[in-house]
């Protein structure tokens, strides 16, 4: 019985990647339905009974954060460029469709976005994937490794993280200014609090830039720092790593106390090696270093 679930749930999990990579297609019912084998007639209530939401839905969404991720990173793409990427036949249709979803224009947003109604809109996505996407670990996932001490920009976090986004933008936006590309410069999230803090107020995560260059603020709160050298037990992630709380939880209440190992005075960290939307969500990486004695 089992095993058949598990079937069921690799067939489900095969169906949103193919969403994931395709989203420029035509993900039609017919199309998505026999990516897992299912019968096109029943295959939508299956979809929607596992999911929370309809096929339609979820690709609407899952384009939707695609596009609002490139209004708000990606300064090069053009709003009708970004229109047509999301499955819209005018600029002017998909402004409707994202003021009604978030209440700001597409150009509104790119200039100043609001996240709460983001992070609400996009509640039913993350839901959806949750269930079965949650990561399960064991301890030949982790590797224990010697890693060399990184200088750093550091641009900090401090509240809410409601608003972290308005960070991610702006530390985007100086890296690019000072010609800190991620291909050539590493990318580092530094966890100084618990991902979900009993007050908002109290959240706290470091967003690093490896460079050995003089590091130029330009206007922006940049300080220079190191993530020091050492031992350390890394975990790997590979697609949506959103959320990396899981795999720092397996790192800590389960890989911990059985290694025999003790945790270092750094904080847990991670560096983040492929980028949604660069990549399709299921193949971001991200390695999780829990510093070790």
């Amino acid at each position: 019985m089992k095993a058949v679930l598990q079937n069921y749930q690799a067939r489900m999990r095969r169906v949103l990647d193919h969403i994931d990579r395709h989203l420029d297609s035509d993900l039609d019912l017919e199309t998505v339905s026999s990516v897992a084998s299912f019968s096109k007639f029943h295959f939508h209530r299956q979809f929607t009974a596992t999911f929370g939401l309809s096929v339609h839905r979820y690709v609407q969404l899952a384009r939707m954060k695609r596009a609002s991720h490139q209004l708000a990173y990606r300064d090069a793409q053009s709003v009708t460029h970004i229109a047509m990427d999301a499955g819209y036949d005018a600029p002017d249709a998909f402004a409707r469709a994202f003021r009604q979803r978030f209440g700001q224009s597409p150009s509104s947003f790119r200039k100043s976005p609001d996240w709460e109604p983001w992070l609400a809109a996009f509640g039913p996505l993350d839901n959806a994937r949750s269930k079965l996407m949650q990561k399960t670990f064991i301890a030949d996932d982790v590797t224990i490794r010697e890693v060399p001490p990184t200088p750093v920009a550091i641009m900090e976090h401090r509240g809410d993280p409601a608003s972290l986004g308005a960070t991610i933008q702006r530390f985007i936006a100086w890296r690019t200014a000072a010609g800190l590309h991620p291909k050539t410069s590493p990318t580092f999230n530094v966890w100084r609090s618990e991902r979900r803090p009993a007050s908002p107020a109290d959240y706290s995560v470091d967003l690093c830039v490896g460079t050995d260059q003089p590091v130029e603020a330009n206007g922006e709160q940049i300080k220079a720092g190191e993530i020091p050298g050492g031992r350390c037990a890394v975990l790997r992630v590979v697609g949506y790593t959103d959320n990396l709380e899981p795999a720092a939880l397996y790192l800590y209440r389960d890989w911990l106390p059985a290694s025999g190992e003790e945790a270092r005075d750094f904080p847990i960290y991670c560096q983040r090696l492929s980028f949604f939307p660069e990549v399709p969500e299921h193949e971001a990486v991200a390695e999780v270093f829990l510093p070790l004695k």
